[in-house]
């Protein structure tokens, strides 16, 4: 049985910049990495490699540089890695990054059964927390989100049990295999790659999956088939600031005062 880690290459968040005219990312210059989140993803899957044997295959899906991200997977101990790449996959949101990655998934059950799908919470250029559950809800698999622990794999009756890191509590919960878990950065501390494990990533190939090979409608991916656009992105104001009335001895008077604030910069309508 195989563990399918979805993994994206995202932009280094602290040396981001934006245009001030455009209100878009300036990407050159800006090294990218392994969404934080995915490489905890990437490393719970190992670690269940080593305690049960299962294959893992990383997939990832992005422009073709993405490539070098798709390497240090391998490098970290991932037996197969493939890039889903295409200029009709472009300006995708999560709905259609969800197609994509559930129709790659989809093409590798032919393969060999699938235990689990494994993905970090969310990414860090994005922030939705909606890609793994979107390739959930289009697979018919189980979804555990918030995942901080898998408590065991019962490989012969195909059930996993996990514990959810919830707000105030945690939660027990167990479910039928396939399952789509979205893991959380306490599940795991993630391992370096060797020495020899790099110089063998580097010479890797790394297999492309095109719209050739995926063969999906281009009207349900990439921009096309997003349902949501990106119209600008901005820093927010931080620079202005105001204290708003006494709070702990006047908290009525306060409300009072932050309410005519707010509805005076339009920020709500009373």
């Amino acid at each position: 049985m195989q563990i399918i880690a979805c993994i994206k290459q995202v932009p280094d968040t602290t040396q981001v910049k934006i245009d001030p005219v455009t209100g878009t990312l300036i990407r050159e210059g800006v090294p990218f990495i392994m969404n934080p989140f995915d490489t905890h993803a990437l490393e719970e899957s190992l670690r269940l490699k080593d305690k049960y044997g299962f294959k893992v295959v990383a997939i990832s899906m992005g422009p073709p540089n993405t490539e070098v991200t798709l390497k240090k997977a391998l490098a970290l101990g991932a037996d197969e890695v493939y890039l889903l790449s295409d200029r009709a996959f472009g300006g995708a949101d999560t709905l259609a990054t969800s197609m994509v990655l559930a129709e790659a998934i989809r093409k590798l059950a032919q393969k060999e059964d699938i235990a689990l799908v494994i993905c970090g919470k969310q990414t860090i250029d994005g922030d939705t927390a909606q890609v793994g559950p979107g390739i959930a809800s289009r697979m018919n698999f189980q979804q555990l989100t918030l995942v901080d622990r898998i408590e065991h794999v019962d490989i012969a009756n195909k059930r996993v049990r996990v514990r959810r890191k919830l707000e105030g509590r945690f939660e027990i919960v167990e479910s039928a295999m396939p399952a789509m878990l979205s893991v959380i950065r306490e599940i795991n501390h993630p391992r370096y790659p060797t020495v020899p494990m790099r110089l063998t990533a580097l010479s890797a190939s790394v297999p492309l999956w095109d719209n050739k090979v995926m063969n999906l409608d281009p009207e349900i991916v990439g921009l096309k088939g997003s349902a949501t656009q990106v119209r600008k992105i901005f820093s927010p104001d931080r620079t202005k600031s105001e204290i708003v009335g006494d709070g702990i001895n006047k908290p009525e008077e306060t409300v009072r005062l932050l309410l005519e604030k707010v509805t005076e910069k339009s920020i709500i309508t009373l």
